[in-house]
């Protein structure tokens, strides 16, 4: 029997190594990486120009932590809020760190502007991690049984309903601010209108509330842009990202901008690991990497050829809701719960994952070729098909 604590589901399998977007078992047998282990693996596997830099980086200096300067963090932060537009950036481990710091943000900004008990507007459907800040702000009730009672100062709306977060700011004088995903991940794959996301911006400048984009798995160009945010052209207050920032390696970062900056102040956050010199390392390589081999407009191409793909393979599969998504960030909702599918898909060699019951999830490494786009396309449309007429 295991010692580990039973918080996972695991499937039936473990891996040994990994080259490109592909995944070999420790039984030999070869399987289509189409999640990027939920969109952490930007570079796919192996990458050498990763490899390298991990590799060099752990040999000179792995941590000295956040008392001193640390370089190679610098250098991440400029780049960051390069490619953003933010201000400033500060590093952790993780999703839910880089959401915590953006929540204790909001409330830093509402007790500046005198209130007292500060709210947060929050999605339904919404995931914005495990912690206790995190989860209370997470819209699944699922998620949430058991761990009551949950942190107060949030409000939930429905995603897209701009009227519905104008009438809770005529109700509530205590709302600070606006959290949502530009795209919801674990949520089933739902984008934000242009139009709201650009109502939003107007409303918050009005209120003076702070707009914060938890972009943890659409960030790092998995949507075509380096931030989804920027399809709308908006710039939030708060963003915040972390899988794909490493290529791997745990990182997380939340950047500020507008009201946003200057809020934290020595003693207010902190992180013991967040951006040391391996994890800094690590991020930089990554962004490097997708600029010089143009991973922003492949994942474009890329996630259109695959939904284009589906889209013409399930055209009449009835059982078939929707096939939506932006670059390589793609659900295939179904009209029943397809949990199934994953070790279905398992068995025949193929990496995917089912959200909100009913959704296949792609998550695809940036570096996925038109060529195994095509590969996953046919594979899926099968597994679907065949489970579609047999349920």
């Amino acid at each position: 029997m295991s010692h580990l604590m039973n918080t996972y589901s695991r499937l039936p399998v473990a891996f040994s190594h990994g080259e490109g977007s592909w995944l070999t078992d420790t039984e030999g047998k070869v399987y289509l990486d189409a999640l990027s282990g939920i969109a952490v693996s930007t570079l796919g596997h192996r990458h050498p120009a990763l490899v390298e830099a991990i590799a060099s980086q752990a040999a000179r200096l792995l941590h000295a932590s956040n008392l001193y300067r640390i370089p190679e963090q610098e250098r991440l932060a400029d780049k960051l809020a390069a490619l953003s537009g933010m201000d400033e950036v500060f590093l952790c481990n993780s999703g839910c760190e880089a959401n915590e710091a953006a929540i204790k943000l909001a409330r830093l900004h509402g007790h500046r502007q005198g209130v007292d008990g500060p709210v947060t507007i929050v999605m339904e459907r919404a995931f914005h991690g495990r912690t206790m800040a995190t989860l209370s702000a997470t819209g699944n009730r699922k998620a949430q049984a058991g761990f009551e009672p949950l942190v107060a100062g949030f409000l939930r709306v429905r995603y897209n309903d701009l009227d519905a977060i104008r009438a809770l700011a005529r109700a509530n004088q205590n709302v600070v601010a606006v959290m949502l995903e530009i795209v919801q991940g674990e949520g089933g794959i739902n984008a934000a209108d242009i139009e709201f996301q650009r109502g939003l911006r107007a409303l918050c400048d009005d209120r003076a509330w702070l707009l914060i984009c938890d972009e943890v798995q659409c960030g790092m160009g998995r949507t075509g842009t380096w931030f989804a945010f920027q399809h709308a052209g908006v710039r939030p207050d708060v963003v915040t990202m972390a899988k794909g920032l490493g290529g791997g390696v745990p990182i997380g970062a939340c950047l500020a901008a507008g009201l946003a900056t200057g809020l934290f102040q020595p003693g207010k956050h902190g992180s013991t690991f967040g951006g040391n010199q391996l994890a800094s390392t690590a991020a930089l390589t990554t962004i490097e990497v997708i600029e010089k081999e143009g991973l922003i407009d492949q994942a474009l191409l890329v996630g259109r050829l695959i939904r284009d793909g589906l889209q013409q393979a399930l055209l009449d599969c009835r059982g078939v809701v929707e096939i939506r998504g932006q670059g390589l960030m793609i659900g295939i909702e179904l009209d029943r719960p397809c949990s199934e599918l994953v070790m279905l898909a398992l068995q025949a060699g193929l990496l995917i994952n089912v959200t909100a019951e009913t959704v296949v999830r792609l998550l695809p490494p940036l570096t996925f070729s038109a060529d195994e786009g095509r590969e996953l396309t046919s594979r899926l449309a099968k597994l679907i098909r065949d489970f579609l007429a047999s349920t």
